[in-house]
Parts: structure tokens; C-alpha cells; sequence
């Protein structure tokens, strides 16, 4: 099976042939009944499916990937059952991984037809958009010999360059964004607020907005006649607009694409009516997975592909929306309630809602229900959250009114029911270990290590081998806090830890190393001085602080004279190490500058060998041209062809899930991976849901980010409101939004346990992870409360335990 190209035809005849030869169509139709029969009910419904839309809304733990592949199968066998036509079946997933998977579960289920293993194609969807773009590159105007894909790292050179052009081109409104509010005009207020808006605040801006546009089928002009709907003092979407236009400018003077113009290219292909009706006459039908996290671009790609090659006319109208009289030959399995990405992402649960609305309305929505993951415990834990937090967002948004479908509630109404006696699945529904649900309250961070080791040394103790563990943290610093914490324990009783971000912090190496070098060539220039205390920041070797600040006056910072105000401590220790950098620069010879930054960040040893492969590479392309311009020119294009992999000891796939190993990982990268054991410490309400802020330094635009307002204010347009609402409205919105993919990503978390979800509020946490020694009473996450309430059986009195 090719993901690149079409060669179906040939091995379907061949197919339609040896079906006719070797399996007489009762045996068959038998086989596919064997199949049907061995899945679940909500299973059944997609095995069951003949033509028409479809939408499969799916709860954690219910089987969406094996009901998928068998129902696939199905579709497959019965194609041939009834026609002989060429047509394949396209399945879509969101991962490389995911599509590996469900590849191979499928053509499992075509063994057990006996059938070939022919007759379909899986695509993640930028791959599908990329197949169909690349066979008609007259039509898609994509000629992949002459285009190369950015990677993050260019890309944000490119904003970066777009913001400074804008800039230039638009004195006025740069000059009004400037002062902001309470603007006195003094020098060093001027060069901070720079420092924030060229560094930050429009980098930020378009950055989302690129996103969120590119994804939605919005163009620059689009977005300008939006902002004439708005009355904002600042007109964000129009300077969005702007830096959106420079983007694309740059993007194709330097024959660059992005992963939405695979998709906007496939769309040209398709408006031709020719074009589109050769790719629908090669397609019977489309499957797609996660359909929770696709945008309203990649949605209309398939929608299109899925519709019969007569259903449309020919003049090129490719609209998409779905009505009861579609010809949709389209299957949609999701779960809203996992959708955790539309904050960072323009995936917007609210279509796939959508489409199970239009789908309920002709009886063509089914729901997949029952989950043999977790025990029951687990499952009435998880489903009571999702109903508290629902009441809870209704009682502010509704006055109370609960409305089944509501789109202004984090969660979709859906409840995951055990599965039935006699199912399939070996040791559905297992039994829980202890209590099933632990619910803690530890007096602070170090009582949650001393609790959590405890646990963690009682279940591995008898028989390690056996089970599988994590900890599931909402941020990258707290599973680094928390790996050094727990490293001694692990090492003392032989239980292997992973801490999964630290391959994330050696991928970082290049960067932070290239950041401290440009500081000690050009010290003097406000944004290599920046880039080097942000570095310095995130290893914690100097104190969080307004770096804008003492980035905007270099030689102040670095060497106040006799007359500069003293600094304060902080600031100190951050131009101490300044200087010593500098000073290293001066005394070591070239070849072990990379070297001493390293131990300089305190590297760990794995990220000390990542640092001695870098310094090895770069000394070896300098070796003709020994300088610091070389050197610096050696590490700017591996960090911008982000083609150094870091030293990397555990194999890939299933290092995650391991039995015998306890896994530190964030919650986002736990999303379809499950352990026997899973640990949530640190619920506490400044992070999930989390407080909408905005930085101080950043305060003097508003009370709030114009990054969230655009977004907020372009989802309302996508999503045909009325009026795009104003500020204030724009920024409600968007802690709305913030606040319920939160919540969902702690009902994702909870779904990953099998026999135990073990969960945490300590009495005091830090505020920020930044600084995790500054402690301080932290409120809990609001739902850990009420699930003391509802459990109180599950509760663990601490008293007792110390006795």
C-alpha cells in the first residue's frame, strides 16, 4: 500500500477475480457476519454502514480504531460483493503512527475475509491533500520540485521578518500600538515597549492569525473587511492582515509551503470539475479518524472526495455544507470531549458537532459508548467530571438551562458505559487496585513526591514486569522537577523512569547553544541579548524577570556606570553571567566554546553528549574557516534545517507504554496511549482551568492579548455569528475557550488509567514552575473538590497514613 500513489485498478481486478474464484459469496457474507458480530453495538453501527454520511461519536477507551478497520474491511468486502468498479476505499488519520496502525488492523480484518489486502489507502490528511495536489500540478499550481515545505524554525524566522517589514511599512499604527495606554514618552519606557512588540506581541499576533486563516480558506482582504466590522482602537484584525500579507509574500518569493497549502492546492484541484471527478470516480468512500481536530479546509477536502462523481454539477461549486440530502459517501469518528489542541491549533471541536447534529437530524448518527479500558470507578470518576464541569459552565453561560447539544459547554452531553458481560475485548473493564480513584491532598509539593514514591514503590513492588505507569504532568517543567525528585527513589528499588520531555529538551540543544554564541559575537544587540537570558531563563539559572527591559539598554545592563540606578539582585546575577559568558568568549579557544556553554546551562549527561555531537559537527564543517562567523553560520543551518538528532538511548514506539517503567509525560502527548496506573499531581486551578492573564509585560496595550482577541473574533465569523464582537466580548471568549479545552484535557488525562487514577492538590505549589521553590497556597483545581465530595470512600486521610 502505496500513501503516494494510485494503483488501485490493477489489484482490484485481480481481486474481483479471485473473490469470484475462490470465495462463493454466502462464505463471504458469512465472514463479514463473524466479523460484525464480534464487535461492540456502537461498533456494529459503523460496521453496518452502506452509503450516505455518517458520524460515529465515540467516548475514550471504546474502540475507535479497531470498530474502524473492521468496519473498513466490511465496506471493502462488500464493494466487491456488489460491483466491480475500480473504486477504493480512503481512510484519513491525523498521525504517521495512527495511520501505521489502523493500516495494519485492516488489513488484518481483510485476512480474516480472506480477501487481498488491496482495495483501500490510508492518508494523514496533509498526505491525502499532498497525493491528489501532486498528480494535478498544473491544477494545484504545486510543483513539488520547485517548493520545500518550511519547518517550524523557518517559519518563525519568516514571522520574525514579516513583523520588522510591517513595521517599516506602517509607521502610524506601530506608533499607536507603542503608546499603548499611559504613555509618558520617557526613552527607556519607549525601548521596552519595543523591545515587546517586535519581539512578542506582533510575532504572537501573527502567528495565530496565519494559523487560524490559512486553515479556514480567510484571506488577508477577507480578514481587512472583518476589521471594518470592528471598532477597536488598535484595528487588530487589520494589522493581522498585514503581517498575514508580508508572511505570504515571503513564504513565496522563497518558494516555501506550508502545510495548509497542501490542503488550499488539493481545493484548486478539485473546484476543476474534470479533475474533481476523475479523484471522486476512484474513491467509493472516505473514513476518517480523530474528526475532532480537523479544520473547516480539511473538512471540505473530504467532504468533496466523498461525494458521488454525479452528485455535483460541473460548474466547480465546491461547497461543502452538509444538508439531508447530501450524497456524502462519508464516515466521521471523533470524540469532541478529546478534543485539546483548538487552543494552539485551529481545530474547533464545533465541527464535528456540527456534523453530528446534521447527522442526528437524518438518523445517521451513532454513538460509541461503552469502554472496557478502565474500571468502573475510573469511568463513574471520569463521566461525574464531565457532567460537574458541564452544570458548572451552564450556571454562568445559560442561567442554568440545560440544552442537550449546547455548544457553549465544555463537553459533549455523552456518558462511557462499562461494556456488556461476554464481550470480546480479554479483561475488559478491569478490576481496580486499591480503590480505583486516590484522591490526595498533600501539604505541598515535596509531601506529593514522598506520597506518590510510596505508591508508586507498592505497586511495582510485587511483580514490576507486569504493569505499565505514568505521571501525567500540564507541564514540560513540572516533569522535569519531578524527574529529578523521583530519580533516587526509582534508582534505589530498580524501577526504570522516563521522563519523555527530557528527548524534547536535548532536541533543544542546537538553539539554546546558538543563542548564547550570537549574544557573545553581538552583545550589544537587544535581541541576541534577549534570546541568551530566555535561554537562561528556561534552564533556571537566573530568576524570571522583565527581560524586555534589560534587554532594551545592552551596555546599561551588561556594565552599568557610576551614575545608573543600582540593581536589584536579580538583575545582577543575570549580567554576572552575562559577563562570564562574554569573558569565555575572550579566553577559550574556539572549539571548546560549545562545550563550556554547555556545562555553563548545567546540562544533564544526556544532553552533555548532545552538545558534544553538536560541537563535533560544527568544528568539523569549520575546519578550513576557523572563526566565529563559521561557527555561527555551521549551527544557524542545522538549527533552521532541524536536522540534528539528539542522542537518543530508547527505541522509538512503544517506549512510552512499557510494562515495568514509569513514564513522566505531559497530559497533550498522553492523548491515545493508556497505562494500568496513572498519576495526576498538581491540580491546582492555576493551571487547569488556569487563570487568563495577560503578561505584564505586555499590559500597557490592555487587558488583554491581541492575539486571542483575533482568534477569538475570526472563530466568531467562522462560525456565522452576527457581529464579530469587540474587545471585551473577543477576550471573554477566548478564556471560554481556554477554559473548557482545560478541562477537557483533565478528562483525557483521568481516561488514560485502566486500574488506578491516582490524583493530587497539594496545599501548596508554586505559582509558576519557573521558580519551583517559591511555595505558596495554591486553590485546587476546582472539579478535584467535588470529586472529594462524590467519593468520599476514595478520599486518603493523610492523618492516618503518617501514623
Amino acid at each position: 500500500m502505496s500513501d503516494s500513489k494510485f494503483n488501485t485498478p490493477v489489484a482490484q481486478e485481480l481481486l474481483h477475480s479471485e473473490l469470484s474464484e475462490r470465495s462463493p459469496v454466502p462464505n463471504l457474507r458469512d465472514k463479514i457476519l463473524a466479523i460484525r458480530n464480534s464487535l461492540r453495538p456502537g461498533q456494529q453501527q459503523m460496521a453496518d454502514w452502506r452509503s450516505g454520511p455518517l458520524a460515529i461519536s465515540a467516548v475514550p477507551g471504546a474502540g475507535k480504531s479497531t470498530g474502524m478497520a473492521a468496519a473498513a474491511a466490511i465496506a471493502i468486502a462488500r464493494q466487491y460483493e456488489r460491483s466491480s468498479s475500480r473504486r477504493h476505499l480512503v481512510v484519513v488519520t491525523f498521525t504517521r503512527s495512527a495511520a501505521a496502525n489502523i493500516k495494519a488492523k485492516i488489513r488484518k480484518d481483510l485476512k480474516k475475509l480472506s480477501l487481498p489486502q488491496t482495495g483501500f489507502f490510508v492518508y494523514t490528511l496533509h498526505g491525502l491533500a499532498l497525493n491528489i495536489a501532486s498528480r494535478h500540478s498544473d491544477l494545484s499550481g504545486l510543483q513539488l520540485e520547485n517548493v520545500t515545505l518550511i519547518t517550524p524554525t523557518q517559519s518563525h524566522r519568516f514571522i520574525r521578518t514579516a513583523v520588522e517589514q510591517w513595521i517599516v511599512n506602517n509607521p502610524g499604527i506601530y506608533l499607536r500600538l507603542l503608546e499603548g495606554h499611559q504613555f509618558d514618552g520617557e526613552e527607556t519606557e519607549r525601548l521596552r515597549r519595543q523591545s515587546v512588540l517586535r519581539t512578542e506581541v506582533l510575532p504572537e499576533l501573527a502567528n495565530t492569525v496565519i494559523h487560524e486563516a490559512k486553515s479556514s480558506g480567510i484571506s488577508p482582504e477577507l480578514l481587512r473587511e472583518w476589521s471594518r466590522q470592528t471598532t477597536d482602537e488598535y484595528t487588530i484584525l487589520s494589522v493581522a492582515a498585514g503581517l498575514y500579507e508580508q508572511y505570504q509574500k515571503l513564504m513565496r518569493s522563497r518558494d516555501f509551503i506550508d502545510y495548509d497549502d497542501m490542503i488550499l492546492a488539493a481545493l484548486r484541484v478539485l473546484e476543476n470539475g474534470s479533475a474533481r471527478r476523475i479523484e471522486q470516480n476512484q474513491v467509493f468512500a472516505v473514513f476518517e479518524d480523530e474528526a475532532q481536530d480537523s479544520s473547516p479546509l480539511q473538512t471540505q477536502l473530504l467532504e468533496i472526495l466523498a461525494s458521488d462523481a454525479g452528485a455535483r454539477g460541473d460548474e466547480g461549486d465546491n461547497s461543502s455544507l452538509l444538508t439531508p440530502h447530501s450524497s456524502l459517501n462519508l464516515v466521521r469518528v471523533g470524540d469532541p470531549n478529546q478534543a485539546i489542541n483548538s487552543t494552539f491549533t485551529p481545530a474547533d471541536p464545533i465541527y464535528f458537532r456540527q456534523f453530528c447534529e446534521e447527522c442526528d437530524r437524518i438518523k445517521q448518527l451513532a454513538t460509541m459508548d461503552q469502554a472496557g479500558r478502565s474500571s468502573r470507578i475510573i469511568i463513574e470518576a471520569a463521566n461525574f467530571a464531565l457532567k460537574w464541569i458541564n452544570n458548572q459552565s451552564l450556571a454562568k453561560t445559560n442561567n442554568g438551562q440545560q440544552i442537550p447539544e449546547n455548544r457553549q459547554v465544555p463537553f459533549r452531553f455523552q456518558t462511557i458505559r462499562p461494556v456488556e458481560t461476554g464481550d470480546p475485548q480479554k479483561n475488559a473493564n478491569p478490576a481496580p487496585i486499591g480503590r480505583g480513584l486516590e484522591l490526595y491532598t498533600p501539604r505541598d509539593i515535596h509531601h506529593t513526591v514522598e506520597l506518590l514514591s510510596k505508591r508508586v514503590i507498592e505497586l511495582f513492588g510485587e511483580d514490576p514486569t507486569q504493569h505499565s505507569a505514568a505521571i501525567l504532568v500540564r507541564e514540560n517543567r513540572q516533569g522535569r522537577w519531578l524527574g529529578e525528585a523521583l530519580a533516587p527513589v526509582c534508582k534505589e528499588h530498580n524501577i526504570t523512569l522516563y521522563d519523555v520531555g527530557e528527548r524534547d529538551r536535548r532536541s533543544h540543544v542546537p538553539q539554546e547553544i546558538l543563542a548564547l554564541l550570537q549574544f557573545c559575537d553581538r552583545p550589544h544587540s537587544p535581541d541576541y541579548l534577549k534570546a541568551a537570558l530566555e535561554a537562561l531563563v528556561q534552564r533556571q539559572l537566573i530568576p524570571t524577570q522583565d527581560l524586555n527591559a534589560l534587554a532594551s539598554l545592552p551596555e546599561e545592563f551588561l556594565y552599568p556606570g557610576p551614575l545608573a540606578a543600582p540593581q536589584v539582585e536579580t538583575v545582577q546575577k543575570a549580567a554576572r553571567l552575562c559577563r562570564n559568558l562574554l569573558r569565555a568568549r575572550l579566553e577559550l579557544p574556539l572549539y571548546q566554546l560549545i562545550s563550556f556553554l554547555a556545562l555553563t546551562l548545567n546540562y544533564d549527561q544526556a544532553e552533555l553528549a548532545t552538545a558534544d555531537k553538536l560541537a563535533e559537527r560544527v568544528n568539523q564543517q569549520i575546519a578550513g574557516n576557523s572563526s566565529m562567523g563559521g561557527m555561527l553560520s555551521a549551527l544557524s543551518e542545522i538549527v533552521s534545517s532541524e536536522r540534528f538528532e539528539p542522542v537518543e538511548t530508547e527505541d522509538s514506539e512503544e517506549r512510552y507504554t512499557r510494562r515495568g517503567q514509569l513514564t513522566i509525560i505531559t497530559m497533550h502527548k498522553a492523548k491515545g496511549l493508556d497505562w494500568d496506573y496513572v498519576f495526576l499531581p498538581f491540580l491546582h486551578e492555576n493551571l487547569i482551568p488556569g487563570r487568563f492573564w495577560v503578561p505584564p509585560q505586555s499590559q500597557f496595550l490592555g487587558d488583554f492579548t491581541l492575539s486571542e482577541v483575533a482568534r477569538a473574533q475570526i472563530r466568531a465569523a467562522l462560525h456565522g455569528e452576527s457581529t464579530i464582537p469587540d474587545v471585551t466580548q473577543a477576550w471573554e471568549q477566548a478564556k471560554h475557550l481556554k477554559i473548557s479545552e482545560e478541562y477537557r484535557l483533565l478528562y483525557v488525562a483521568m481516561t488514560r488509567a485502566k486500574r488506578l487514577v491516582w490524583m493530587s492538590a497539594a496545599q501548596k505549589a508554586p505559582f509558576t514552575w519557573s521558580k519551583p521553590e517559591n511555595l505558596q497556597e495554591q486553590a485546587p483545581c476546582p472539579v478535584f473538590p467535588a470529586l472529594k465530595r462524590q467519593f468520599p470512600e476514595c478520599v486518603v486521610n493523610l492523618a492516618v497514613m503518617a501514623r
